[in-house]
């Protein structure tokens, strides 16, 4: 055999080997995506410079309505900034994966069903391009869950590979870091194609519950769901049911309110919403709040604890949801006194809180000895139909919580 047919032959055995090798890798990452869907995880992608298969895997798997919730390329400087709300130092670092990440991770509170674990996935990457760098290819990934976040660095070998190339070993790192933070235990048997000098420097940091509330009271993240509810994971509608307090205490009525109020939203999840933030008050401390949050507990109720006391605010972080409310609040959310005595004003923030898909379920309340109801109020035109009324009878309970504490000699913290 002369040397030409030697090399024809060597080559073709090498291009038999990297289309197995290949066939290995697609078959794994397929598995690796299926492994994700089947999880309970919801997520939110934001990534830029780079793992850009990685969404056209996640997506061309059946199942992906399941994991995901949002993905967003921010690839211009202008809607990284947007994105972050702030000017990055660098806008391909370690600390811009870690804060894309945790927008992701509070975005996908929003949008997620309560209780359902949620992702937020951050990645930025400066790799091969058109002309040649000056600087290190290079990406950084960032996965935050409610108590991890887990950041990983990489700077790849220059020249080893094509643009094509270090997208396609970064979207192998990519859905592996995924795959890790939905416990999907297979993933450690996929290796992705870096090299041993390419390993990535790995930093993660674990949050516990009290860190977790903490981090809520300071606004790093929205809210948290505390899921004691079995029934809100079998729901299949997505619109939240919420009935805020205090609660202090958790009584009957609230109980009986939320109730009544799911039973008008068929396809909502009943939740109860707590704000560790008060208008007029001191914040609740991490044991004030973990010791209200027992009361749901023991009731099987789902309770969220959020940082954020306006409910134009709540409309913002829990768009779409169905807020049921007293007469008496109801009165407070139409009078210009609240909003700086504008009328305007008033029209303009509610209108805000209609835009987000939000509506107020009106529950009848003793206001100074009258037993008022939705109809006693003038609601302006463009907003009656974000009010909806609780039929009398249907609920009506007089209690409250502050009556409670009067009688069991208690003062409101």
């Amino acid at each position: 055999m002369n040397k030409q047919c030697r090399l024809r032959k060597a080559n073709h055995t090498t291009d038999r080997s990297k289309q197995r090798q290949g066939t290995m890798t697609d078959s794994l990452i397929r598995a690796l995506v299926e492994a994700i869907h089947s999880t309970p995880t919801q997520a939110v992608l934001y990534f830029s410079g780079g793992a850009s298969q990685a969404l056209g895997w996640l997506a061309s798997v059946p199942g992906a309505s399941n994991t995901l919730l949002e993905v967003i390329v921010p690839y211009s400087r202008m809607s990284m900034i947007q994105l972050l709300g702030k000017v990055p130092v660098q806008f391909t670092s370690k600390e811009t994966a870690e804060d894309m990440a945790l927008v992701a991770y509070n975005r996908a509170l929003k949008l997620s069903k309560p209780g359902s674990p949620v992702l937020g996935v951050g990645f930025t990457g400066s790799l091969a391009t058109t002309h040649p760098k000056l600087g290190e290819h290079r990406f950084y990934l960032s996965t935050r869950t409610s108590n991890r976040l887990l950041s990983s660095s990489v700077t790849l070998s220059k020249g080893l590979r094509s643009r094509e190339q270090e997208e396609l070993v970064s979207s192998q790192v990519l859905i592996k870091a995924i795959a890790d933070a939905c416990n999907v235990s297979r993933s450690t048997v996929f290796v992705s194609d870096l090299t041993e000098h390419e390993a990535p420097a790995v930093r993660e940091q674990c949050f516990d519950e009290d860190q977790e509330l903490e981090q809520l009271i300071q606004g790093k993240i929205c809210f948290k769901v505390f899921p004691f509810s079995s029934g809100t994971q079998t729901s299949s509608g997505e619109r939240k049911v919420i009935l805020s307090g205090s609660f202090n205490p958790l009584h009957d009525g609230h109980l009986k309110l939320l109730e009544v109020a799911t039973s008008l939203c068929s396809d909502g999840y009943p939740c109860f919403e707590l704000s560790a933030i008060n208008a007029d008050k001191p914040p609740l401390t991490v044991a004030q709040i973990k010791d209200r949050v027992k009361q749901f507990e023991r009731a099987g109720k789902t309770v969220i604890i959020s940082n954020q006391p306006y409910f134009y605010k709540k409309a913002e972080i829990f768009p779409g949801s169905a807020f049921v409310i007293g007469a008496d609040t109801a009165a407070r959310l139409i009078n210009p006194k609240y909003y700086g005595g504008s009328y305007e004003n008033m029209i303009e923030i509610l209108l805000g809180c209609k835009r987000t898909g939000s509506t107020f379920l009106v529950g009848g309340r003793d206001m100074d000895g009258v037993f008022k109801v939705l109809d006693d109020f003038n609601i302006p035109n463009e907003l009656k139909d974000m009010f909806i009324s609780i039929p009398v009878d249907k609920f009506r309970m007089d209690i409250s919580s502050t009556e409670i504490r009067k009688r069991q000699g208690k003062h409101s913290l």
